[in-house]
């Protein structure tokens, strides 16, 4: 076994801040909130946030959570576990302050905290600014595919605090391990994907019970203290788990995902795996040359939990688009620490009257590209079936079904909940009673009219455009045109056919 002195290196140590009003760290901090807000667009056209709103107004407005489907006519009265009810009630009351541009406004709040705290979490584990920003910079690239009003954010927000209690526990020893199992409970609550947070926590504690030199590779272990507080710390996020609407369903649904739903992991685009043929998949694998780079060439050492949280953000990463931003949250503390090599902070060169300038600069920017409600609407217009969903209101009968496109389900559903949807993005629920299966199938040109007849279905709604279903109806006998605004259209079956 190898000495840990002789690979040890201690790094330039940054001045501390001291005194100034405001320091170059505040600038770093507005740079990154500019390259966040590039890329946050100037859309909520996510076709999932409907549907959430919808379950989120039954529960304020008829005080129950909802438990069984009552959108559709395919699996009406199916249970079902809604693991995102707490992240609905915070975008639905987002939404009460100001519609529309208060999603916005909420959205871009929620992603420039998440990347402001990505920086400050690199930052308490390298100790270097510069390197922290820069780590951050790549984070934002990562975490773009999730940007939007999503409930998935306030997901990786719980990851995040859960980073920076597991970093204090890095460096310090010690850390406050009773906010874990909180963390848990509000996270189980807001979303499913808390079971990647109980992985790291596995991977951290673990790497605490080992000691050993392999390479640059260094795990020390836990004090007594510190072992026998992670025990109950392990021990008490287990029943923290359970404190939920649903019970023991919402404690297992990650685990259905994971092993029931195949169509969906199979067909919906976020459970693809990185195209290293598209720009992100290029620095996605940039970055894996950066960490194998420093790695080898690199002066610090690697803690036994960082190559754990690396391999565990990888595999994420590379395996589901999803996953890039947890990766994003892995990696930037650790791509900062080994990043040595830039140069230190000097406090003696700082200057806060330059610093704040360049800040209210920076912000001043977003001030001035931030969109107005109707550019907001606008965008809405072109990305969403308004048009549609409302012809389809004022012209279907009472029982008429209409057989409609996956992603125009969410809209359907909160702006005219009248009408029952043949699918909708709650895909977990449509795979269990086949409905997917039949919807793939059909957009597939597989039986596809002998679908729509035997669910007796008198319209399709469909995009106007650039849809090989939508140009299969059009040349299909038995269907004709009856609304088409050039985002959505509506067939209606002929009567002879009927």
């Amino acid at each position: 076994m190898s000495s840990v002195a002789s690979v040890a290196v201690t790094p330039e140590k940054e001045t501390p801040v001291g005194r100034l009003w405001c320091p170059f760290h505040v600038t770093l901090a507005a740079t990154i909130a500019l390259f966040t807000f590039f890329f946050c667009g100037r859309s909520i056209a996510d076709p999932d946030i409907w549907w959430h709103l919808k379950n989120a107004q039954i529960l304020v407005q008829q005080h129950h959570w909802v438990r069984a489907d009552q959108f559709s006519y395919t699996v009406t009265g199916t249970p079902w576990v809604n693991s995102e009810w707490l992240s609905e009630l915070v975008f639905y009351g987002i939404w009460k302050l100001h519609g529309v541009a208060a999603l916005f406004f909420g959205y871009v709040l929620i992603v420039e905290l998440m990347m402001i705290g990505i920086l400050a979490l690199a930052y308490h584990a390298s100790g270097s600014i510069k390197a922290s920003a820069l780590a951050t910079g790549v984070a934002v690239v990562f975490a773009v595919v999730n940007f939007g009003p999503r409930t998935i954010l306030l997901g990786w927000a719980c990851l995040l605090a859960l980073m920076f209690v597991l970093w204090k526990l890095l460096k310090e020893g010690d850390a406050p391990l009773w906010t874990v199992p909180f963390i848990f409970l509000l996270w189980v609550n807001l979303h499913g994907s808390w079971l990647i947070g109980l992985i790291i926590f596995g991977i951290v504690a673990g790497s605490g019970f080992v000691s050993g030199t392999w390479g640059k590779v260094v795990a020390e272990k836990w004090t007594p203290e510190v072992r026998r507080k992670l025990v109950i710390t392990a021990g008490a996020i287990v029943p923290a788990l359970f404190v939920n609407p649903y019970g023991y369903r919402e404690v297992f649904y990650p685990f259905d995902l994971a092993f029931r739903q195949k169509l969906n992991v199979e067909h919906v685009v976020e459970w693809a795996s990185v195209n290293f043929h598209e720009p992100r998949g290029k620095i996605v694998f940039g970055v894996i040359l950066a960490l194998f780079l420093l790695a080898l060439s690199g002066r610090r050492q690697w803690k036994l939990a960082e190559v754990g949280m690396v391999a565990f953000g990888l595999y994420l990463s590379l395996t589901y688009v999803r996953f890039l931003f947890p990766a994003a949250i892995l990696i930037a503390p650790i791509l900062a620490r080994q990043m040595d090599f830039v140069p230190a902070y000097k406090r003696e060169v700082d200057k806060s009257w330059v610093n704040a300038l360049f800040s209210a600069a920076l912000l001043a920017v977003i001030v001035w590209r931030w969109p107005a409600t109707k550019i907001i609407n606008d965008d809405l217009a072109k990305k969403l079936p308004i048009g549609g969903a409302h012809y389809l209101q004022t012209h279907m009968a009472a029982g008429e079904r209409v057989f409609n496109h996956y992603m125009y389900g969410g809209w359907m559903i909160w702006s005219q909940p009248s009408i029952p949807t043949f699918i909708d993005s709650r895909t977990d629920i449509f795979e269990y009673k086949g409905v997917l299966a039949d919807y793939l199938d059909t957009i597939g040109m597989k039986n596809s009219v002998a679908i729509v007849d035997r669910y007796h279905a008198k319209y399709i709604f469909f995009p106007s455009k650039d849809d090989p279903f939508t140009y299969f109806i059009r040349h299909t006998d038995g269907w004709h045109v009856i609304y088409d605004d050039g985002v959505s259209c509506v067939f209606e079956r002929n009567q002879s056919t009927s």
